[in-house]
């Protein structure tokens, strides 16, 4: 029970996020998100701390039970917490750092497996924290393990690879390779003709299969609530960067090295030039420091600083500020929509040569994370 006297104070990890027509608050321990309307945004944004008696002085009586049912709602959720003394519990400081000149990469192969050899040590050497190995090529079970040996004792945290059907794939064997090499994230398999889920919930080594062939680099780049990454690291550094660029390096199935193996700039090829001389070109790094503030109708979205963004696919290729082409959500309704079918971004499908693989694999539109259902 709510008393009118009570102080009410967000946990640090609490943050609210403002949108157009509504609002969210990112519970960044809990990695959890719910959404509010917009007036408990404002009520939030104003008051360091929330004391019904004094919220209410001055609003019309009718008001009053909605006040009370908000502060009612943070206390009931663990958003908030009744204290005397709000000013002892400052709110978290939004500051991002990094030690790392890079910390994640793309590697495309298709074939030529020489790549990722010259390209290892030089990550390494980065101090890369983690890889994404896509493989659009048939591999065998031993050229596999032979990639990944190289990775048995390095620095790097986590690698996730993506592969496509073989004939030596099945559970036992990729939990074969799961236990061998322990930097492992995941392991995703497509065109998959077996399905087999009872990895998904491991934290490190999950195993998934998905019918999709996703055989080149322009399936990148879908924006999805599915994919929202909510946590500190993710929050934080997307007040100050790219969501998905920030401190990346790729290299294509070319060995061509670029932000994103979807981008057509490249910076050299990894045959003959460095990863550290790509870095130093005065271009490698204009898009890491472009936010979802910037970005058009992005700005205006409650599920900015938990999204990715890509650059690399835009609604106007002409303009680097353009919303996310494969993103199908609407700020301005609040509500999802298959991207490929929407009329306005066709053009922007066509110039990317894009209708190879339409329809191809999309999230349902209508998917609402349990975090979101509970509060809509």
């Amino acid at each position: 029970m709510l008393n009118k006297d009570d102080k009410i104070r967000l946990f640090a990890c609490c943050i609210p996020v403002k949108g157009t027509r509504r609002s969210l608050i990112c519970d960044t321990q809990r990695e959890s998100i719910h959404l509010i309307p917009n007036s408990l945004y404002e009520l939030i944004a104003v008051n360091s701390s929330l004391i019904y008696a004094k919220l209410i002085e001055g609003v019309d009586h009718e008001h009053h039970a909605t006040i009370y049912e908000y502060l009612t709602f943070l206390i009931e959720n663990e958003l908030a917490f009744v204290t005397e003394s709000p000013h002892l519990f400052p709110q978290m400081r939004l500051d991002w750092k990094s030690p790392n000149q890079i910390s994640n990469c793309i590697v495309d192969m298709k074939d030529d497996y020489t790549i990722w050899y010259i390209a290892i040590n030089q990550l390494i050497s980065l101090s890369c924290q983690h890889i994404q190995l896509r493989i659009f090529s048939k591999i065998s079970f031993e050229d596999l393990c032979s990639l990944l040996e190289k990775l048995d004792k390095s620095p790097i945290r986590s690698i996730e690879i993506m592969l496509g059907q073989c004939d030596w794939i099945n559970t036992d064997t990729l939990n074969e390779i799961n236990k061998k090499y322990s930097r492992i994230f995941s392991l995703v398999v497509f065109d998959a003709t077996i399905s087999d889920d009872k990895n998904l919930h491991q934290e490190m080594g999950r195993i998934l299969f998905i019918p999709e062939n996703l055989h080149s680099s322009l399936h990148c780049g879908k924006i999805h609530s599915s994919l929202f990454n909510i946590n500190i690291p993710t929050f934080t550094e997307s007040h100050h960067h790219n969501s998905c660029l920030n401190r990346k390096i790729s290299i294509d199935t070319e060995g061509n090295i670029k932000n994103c193996p979807s981008m057509s700039q490249s910076f050299g090829n990894i045959r003959d030039t460095t990863l550290q001389q790509a870095l130093d070109h005065p271009d490698f790094k204009k898009y890491w420091n472009i936010t979802k503030d910037q970005i058009e109708v992005c700005k205006d979205c409650e599920f900015r600083y938990i999204c990715t963004d890509c650059r690399a696919y835009i609604e106007n290729p002409d303009d680097m500020y353009s919303k996310p082409l494969k993103c199908g959500y609407n700020p301005y309704t609040c509500e999802w929509e298959e991207w490929s079918t929407n009329p306005l971004k066709q053009k922007a499908i066509d110039y990317y040569g894009m209708r190879e693989v339409l329809p191809e694999f999309q999230l349902k539109p209508d998917f609402v994370p349990p975090a979101q259902a509970k509060n809509e």
